[in-house]
């Protein structure tokens, strides 16, 4: 039986012509379908996608050096203080002090004040101990200036021991005790005024006397006067003043000498005192405390310790053979800053170069000792109190 069979080249014809169609309807499937642009869609979810090429990079880890803070030097002494006298601190914070002290606009290390008392200045005879002649103060003055001292007033004075604010590298602190007639002013400390543009404080007694050539009304009219022109700077001597404010005494009283110096100060000066000048150099816990309540800075004593420095001053932590019982210890009350030592006049002049040569001495140990506490505070401090310029 014979089969039909179709040439060969109409099968192949036919095979090639599938194929054909086969391509042409797959090429419209695929211009109809676009591919997804997200990567993250378009694969299975058994896969991740591959990273890129930021993604393959490990950053460098570098150690980071511990720097161990230096130990800071010891507190600058001195053979030319009586050993019974040390110095004492009272910025507790070491990198306060550190920032007060390097600050570029502050004083400069072995900056150094003289405190001078003046408790009374005759043009006669001198007939009392705590007297001197109007030649010897002459050469007190003389004596200052030719040593390079420059006089400053009791604010620039607490703003330097308080913060180390600029003050001439040797600075006086000139004061007069008590109550002094305009004369007294005009005639020894006016010229220094004029010439140098020296202030002179006045530890002021503010009671009145009823009557007398200097009654009370026309010796605060002088004083008003003078106070009013700036160059004599008054500050707190007590009221009743001959009553020493020492261990013992009520607190009603030490409130009268302290809170009645300020009610006279602004109804005649017109400014609060920062300063007491303890009556009879006579103080007390309670007494130095109740002048920190009612705002007083400083406080000065009638003991000739030693000059002063920022966050530096001499003081007694005993009674000693050396002073006998009339210097009272400073120490232990813990408020430096309330029981500062002065020079009196009387002997003044003897101790000036002791002072020059302190500062000098000061200054010397602090350079010797800056490399160590600058790192110190570098490493300690500047995170919190910034960088010094």
């Amino acid at each position: 039986m014979n089969k039909l069979r179709l040439p060969f080249h109409t099968s192949s014809f036919s095979f090639f012509s599938a194929i054909s169609l086969l391509a042409v309807i797959l090429t419209a499937c695929s211009a109809a379908a676009p591919i997804p642009t997200t990567t993250a869609t378009a694969l299975p979810p058994t896969q991740t996608p591959a990273p890129t090429s930021t993604s393959t990079i490990t950053p460098s880890l570098t150690a980071t050096a511990i720097r161990t803070p230096p130990a800071l030097p010891d507190t600058f002494e001195t053979s030319l203080l009586n050993p019974v006298d040390p110095p004492h601190l009272y910025v507790q914070d070491a990198c306060q002090y550190l920032h007060d002290k390097w600050f570029s606009t502050n004083s400069a290390p072995g900056t150094v004040v003289m405190v001078i008392g003046f408790h009374s200045i005759t043009e006669g005879e001198v007939t009392r101990v705590d007297q001197i002649s109007v030649e010897q103060f002459t050469d007190i003055m003389s004596g200052l200036s030719n040593r390079g001292f420059e006089a400053i007033n009791t604010t620039q004075l607490a703003d330097f021991m308080e913060h180390n604010a600029r003050i001439p590298p040797r600075s006086v602190l000139l004061v007069v005790d008590d109550r002094k007639s305009d004369y007294y002013f005009n005639t020894l400390f006016r010229p220094f005024w004029e010439a140098d543009q020296w202030p002179v404080v006045n530890a002021w007694i503010s009671t009145d006397l009823p009557s007398g050539e200097f009654s009370g009304t026309k010796l605060w009219q002088q004083q008003e006067v003078l106070n009013a022109e700036g160059w004599v700077d008054y500050q707190a001597h007590g009221v009743i003043h001959n009553t020493v404010m020492w261990p013992g005494v009520s607190d009603d009283f030490i409130m009268g000498e302290l809170q009645g110096s300020i009610d006279a100060f602004k109804l005649h000066f017109n400014k609060v005192p920062i300063a007491i000048f303890w009556p009879g150099g006579g103080f007390s816990k309670r007494s130095v405390e109740i002048a920190r309540q009612l705002g007083y800075q400083l406080g000065f004593t009638f003991s000739p310790r030693g000059p002063l420095m920022f966050n530096w001053v001499p003081l007694g932590d005993e009674v000693t053979p050396v002073h006998g019982e009339s210097w009272q210890p400073e120490g232990p009350i813990n408020d430096p800053l309330m029981l500062l030592p002065r020079y009196w006049s009387t002997d003044a002049i003897l101790h000036m170069d002791d002072v020059v040569q302190i500062g000098q001495q000061a200054a010397t140990y602090a350079e010797a000792n800056k490399s160590t506490e600058l790192d110190y505070y570098d490493i300690v401090c500047s995170p919190t109190y910034g960088s010094l310029p």
